[in-house]
């Protein structure tokens, strides 16, 4: 089976935190159709607009789709970046992606805007060691932990900051395709993992 699965795009996003994951679902794919199976994701970039972003550090990126666009995925993927700036319609189309989502994940920062959504409730998560007293000054309902490289809850899963974005990809990998695909994964891209959180 092919998941659908998009990658919220925006100016200053982090670059790790999208190409990252990126890189990860796209090696896995490699691995996947190598011996004639199916590819395991079917990645699309959805820009805020349909320009090229800009991402922090100058990178400019171009998007395949944008959140006008109607169409539900299986994985959301929110990087994080600077996010202050990202227009609140961005939050609409997360909120509505996680009506139907199998899985709506954020990397660092990114958990912010997954707040801003509305789709985040008792259940731990956790964002860059940097920003986790400014989400919970922000949302003091929420229960944000340090420490830990990514946390999932099934519909819901959240990473540290911009490498641990690595992690949580690696780690849904093993979760929607299997484990060895994403230990092959890791390996193809000479990366020291395992699924621990």
């Amino acid at each position: 089976m092919t998941r659908s699965l998009a990658i919220l795009m925006f100016d200053d996003v982090e670059v790790l935190d999208a190409c990252g994951p990126f890189e990860v679902f796209s090696v896995a794919n490699r691995i996947t159709t190598r011996d004639g199976g199916l590819r395991a994701f079917d990645v699309v970039l959805v820009g805020v607009d349909d320009g090229p972003v800009h991402a922090r550090g100058g990178m400019r990126i171009a998007v395949d789709t944008t959140i006008d666009d109607t169409r539900r995925y299986d994985v959301v993927l929110v990087p994080g970046g600077v996010v202050d700036e990202v227009p609140a319609a961005a939050a609409a189309w997360i909120h509505t992606q996680f009506g139907t989502t199998e899985v709506t994940a954020s990397v660092c920062t990114g958990a912010f805007l997954l707040a801003d959504a509305g789709v985040l409730d008792a259940r731990p998560v956790t964002t860059h060691w940097e920003d986790v007293d400014d989400l919970r000054r922000r949302w003091p309902s929420l229960d944000v932990r340090e420490g830990v490289r990514y946390l999932d809850h099934g519909d819901i899963a959240t990473s540290a900051g911009i490498s641990a974005g690595l992690d949580l990809a690696l780690h849904l990998v093993s979760r929607l395709v299997s484990p060895d695909v994403a230990t092959s994964t890791a390996r193809q891209m000479q990366y020291e993992w395992s699924d621990g959180q």
